[in-house]
């Protein structure tokens, strides 16, 4: 029963809480009522059983719930007005059929009135469902900035009047780099094995798509989305993270990459060559068996020169190890300032392994699991580790 109601709040969370944003208009209030409407379904569904048409009852309940706070506060009356006023229009509470509102809610997060990490972190907090101190981890800040971001970044909303709803084709330009960033983003986190967050990015990428046919980086982030996510299954294995070199590619799924590579040929007949239509053309090259390593790295390398990035700068590493060795790819590893990275670290353990450097390999490790929660990651890391200790004779 705690694994599905688990999955469901997971599931349900960035629509339910999309829909009462663009309901009440108040980003906080949205959120309390459907903590509350979570909270209850806990006590509740395990006792009562699990209703027929989850999302209505909780929508139900947070709904109601926004209604008695608002009720209790005399300082909130003219809400109450728009909630009353509201029950006209409103989709009944007892159907599944109310509209998704997530679209609404990404381009509203995604104002350029708001600075583009307060549009990304507004994002993740509410359609992602992510907490605090995850994005905070996301974005390499302390728990506390990252908290006084999301609360500037609500009360601007606020204090502006900013609309919930899709801009109109000419302004959507202008926030559509923001979006693509967003779900982006939110699949990043979803890679890690929160699958509900990975079908959120993906369901945004294709109704973008939708959106904006022509345009070769939403195709592009689309094709990138489903090359990775078509090796899902193969990523771990008994509770255990597998790296793609022991993935095995008869649990990757073909429709997936048969999919991502047509959005990418799509991407690329528009004339893309974006970032975003970069990383799909790399993710369709670790499709290929063999890898072609060294064309992997020439497309990181191109995609350093476009981004700045020194995440990319790492993943190049990995590929210049492939083709020229660890000592290579460590060369360009150690030059990068990602110290509070738990990838740099992991990716330098694994070089310094394979280089025989094991005492160095087991201190870059264990930096790694300092920084990883737990999960299917962290347990990778110690079993690692527990190799090097059982091959050094010392823990």
């Amino acid at each position: 029963m705690v694994a599905t109601l688990d999955r469901i709040f997971r599931e349900e969370w960035g629509r339910v809480l999309a829909a009462l944003i663009g309901f009440l208009g108040d980003f906080d209030l949205a959120e309390e009522a459907a903590q509350e409407a979570f909270a209850i379904a806990t006590d509740r569904w395990p006792r009562d059983g699990i209703p027929s048409h989850p999302r209505a009852w909780l929508m139900r309940t947070a709904r109601n719930r926004a209604t008695d706070r608002i009720r209790r506060d005399r300082a909130l009356a003219t809400k109450f007005g728009l909630l009353v006023a509201g029950d006209r229009a409103e989709v009944p509470m007892n159907t599944t059929t109310f509209p998704d509102e997530r679209l609404e809610l990404i381009f509203t997060c995604c104002h350029p009135a708001l600075a583009t990490e307060a549009q990304v972190a507004l994002t993740l907090r509410t359609l992602g469902g992510l907490t605090t101190e995850e994005i905070a981890r996301a974005f390499l800040v302390p728990e506390r900035t990252m908290a006084q971001r999301l609360g500037r970044a609500k009360r601007k909303i606020r204090a502006a009047g900013i609309p919930f709803r899709v801009p109109p084709p000419h302004l959507l330009r202008e926030r559509l780099d923001a979006v693509l960033a967003v779900v982006y983003l939110i699949f990043n986190e979803g890679y890690g094995g929160r699958d509900e967050l990975a079908a959120e990015a993906l369901w945004l990428g294709r109704a973008l798509a939708e959106m904006l046919p022509d345009d070769p980086e939403v195709r592009g982030l689309l094709a990138m989305m489903l090359l990775h996510d078509s090796r899902r299954e193969a990523r771990f294995r008994d509770g255990e993270l597998v790296l793609l070199g022991d993935q095995d590619r008869s649990r990757w799924n073909p429709e997936q990459i048969a999919a991502g590579r047509a959005e990418l040929d799509r991407a690329l007949a528009l004339g893309g060559r974006g970032s975003y239509v970069l990383q799909a053309a790399i993710a369709s090259l670790h499709a290929e068996i063999p890898c072609d390593w060294a064309q992997i790295a020439a497309s990181y390398e191109e995609l350093a020169r476009l981004t700045g990035s020194p995440v990319v700068e790492l993943n190049r590493a990995i590929a210049v190890a492939e083709t020229e060795g660890p000592e290579a790819g460590l060369r360009i590893v150690d030059q990068l300032g990602l110290d509070d990275f738990r990838y740099l670290h992991s990716t330098r353990a694994e070089l310094l392994r394979r280089l025989g450097r094991t005492d160095e390999a087991r201190s870059a490790y264990r930096r790694a699991r300092e920084l990883t929660e737990e999960g299917a990651e962290r347990r990778f890391l110690e079993r690692r580790l527990m190799e090097l200790a059982s091959t050094s004779g010392s823990g």
